[in-house]
């Protein structure tokens, strides 16, 4: 019986003693091994596994010491009482009734799983060509500094800290992180009470929607544009005016004046990459200073921007306490931290701080922590640096290739720092179709309607990424994803 429960498929990536003793906690906690039996001999049960007995040894003195078994002489190992499960617990299943089941569908006052989202698969580094957007080649991460910051996260000085809660407040230490290190290279200084950390920016953009909009809000929207800023304010009836963009951002006129809010993404506008001209992005703060308008910047993509001089921020130039700027660590450091963060006025951040403590109260302090360290002790630097000459090598080989193959498809000329590139197949092209008929060849590319707001949107735009597909795949790739438009052609 005991040989049916012992059998584990062991994972080559896993260390051979965690992979057992998680299956024997699994195995007491579920009650399939009997109190009043013993366990397997160490030798009997390294046999039976195929490993070292002293493993085995091992891990039965730490489920001794955790208090899941326990050793009696002359007998062996025993699952202690603690763990023995009551036979009063029944396990018959019960199926709900279909006649009589709640309908949750009317009970829904709203259905955000009815609006259009990004689609990106969860098998994505199974792609032989992955153009994704918002991932990362994970082989460069720089794992040994950041379970350095983890372990000293843990050391006596500092781990008294983040195990208590903070209740609406934030690491001081990560705070003064932004404020005197990443805020001031995009020209911002802000005092601490003016920043909030977020649980990324589509966070922050929820936590500003829930505070200031309503059906009689106007918020202005970049088309085509991030996706999920539209769907976030969408969701609380707000009154959408979507502006169109070309190669110079935004476009800034009359139209944006009877806005309360307008969102932008200045630095790399989002899908197309391109650049907010200076010349807009003065006329941009003049229209909302005479006109009340308070502008969300989303620094999309700002830190890892590979120009040489990039341009500063909105905010940097806001005199008057209307810029709200949104940033995330998620793009620079890794896109599963999700920690973003907000500076704007005092009493605005005020507000947000109490509406996110009835949400969540605060981000968890020892990722707050963590991440804290890895800025004060410079590993983010250097993780950037790579990051941007890696990126820059990428974006060489990308517009390189995209010459040679789909010159046809650019929409301006591939100079931004942005790490994805906007295309443009001729009309009549579904890149929706063209995106399954690729994945078929392990090639996934992003079709371009999503991003589109309008009612009937152009469908023969897609969107590549690079920063996640490796360097040497980026030349094949392009000219297999060329074959493939070949066949829609």
């Amino acid at each position: 019986m005991l040989e049916h429960y012992l059998h584990i498929e062991f994972d080559p990536e896993r260390t051979l003693q965690d992979q057992v003793r998680e299956h024997l906690v699994d195995l007491i906690l579920s009650g399939c091994l009997p109190v009043d039996k013993a366990l397997p001999s160490s030798r009997r049960l390294a046999s039976m596994l195929g490993i070292s007995r002293n493993t085995v040894v091992l891990i039965y003195e730490s489920l001794v010491d955790n208090g899941f078994i326990e050793s009696r002489p002359r007998k062996g190992y025993f699952v202690t009482n603690t763990y023995q499960v009551s036979e009063a617990i029944g396990t018959k299943t019960v199926h709900a009734d279909s006649s009589t089941s709640l309908n949750w569908h009317q009970r829904f006052k709203k259905h955000p799983s009815d609006q259009p989202n990004i689609v990106k698969p969860n098998n994505w580094l199974g792609f032989e060509y992955p153009f994704i957007y918002g991932q990362v080649q994970h082989e460069f991460f720089p794992l040994e500094q950041w379970r350095d910051c983890a372990r000293k996260s843990m050391s006596g000085r500092w781990n008294k800290y983040w195990i208590n809660d903070l209740v609406d407040s934030d690491d001081p230490m990560l705070i003064e992180q932004l404020r005197t290190r990443l805020l001031p290279r995009r020209g911002i200084y802000a005092e601490p009470n003016e920043i909030i950390i977020t649980i990324g920016t589509q966070n922050s953009l929820y936590l500003l929607a829930n505070l200031l909009c309503n059906r009689d809000t106007r918020v202005g929207l970049e088309d085509p544009g991030f996706r999920d800023a539209h769907n976030i304010f969408a969701q609380f009836d707000t009154d959408l005016h979507l502006q169109p963009v070309d190669e110079d951002g935004i476009i800034v006129d009359e139209r944006l004046q009877a806005c309360d809010y307008l969102y932008v993404t200045p630095s790399h506008q989002v899908p197309t990459g391109a650049e907010l001209s200076e010349e807009r992005r003065q006329a941009l703060l003049e229209m909302a200073s005479a006109h009340d308008v308070v502008i969300i910047e989303d620094d999309y993509d700002a830190e890892i921007n590979m120009q040489k001089t990039p341009k500063p921020a909105l905010k940097a130039r806001d005199t008057e306490n209307r810029v709200i700027y949104i940033g995330s660590m998620s793009k620079s450091i890794s896109p599963g931290l999700r920690m973003g963060f907000m500076v704007a006025d005092e009493e605005l951040i005020s507000e947000v701080r109490s509406l996110r403590r009835l949400m969540y109260r605060h981000p968890p302090v020892n990722n707050q922590r963590q991440v804290a360290l890895f800025l004060s002790l410079g590993y983010y630097d250097t993780y950037l640096r790579k990051i941007r000459e890696l990126n820059a090598s990428k974006l060489e080989r990308m517009a390189s290739a995209i010459d040679r193959h789909l010159p046809e498809m650019k929409t301006t000329e591939i100079t931004s720092g942005a790490t994805s590139v906007w295309l443009s197949a001729p009309p009549g092209v579904d890149t929706e179709a063209v995106s399954w008929a690729a994945a078929k060849n392990s090639i996934l590319i992003e079709p371009g309607a999503v991003h589109f707001s309008q009612p009937e949107p152009p469908n023969h735009y897609f969107r590549l990424g690079f920063s996640a597909i490796a360097n040497h795949k980026i030349e094949p790739g392009i000219q297999a994803l060329k074959r493939t438009f070949d066949a829609f052609l």
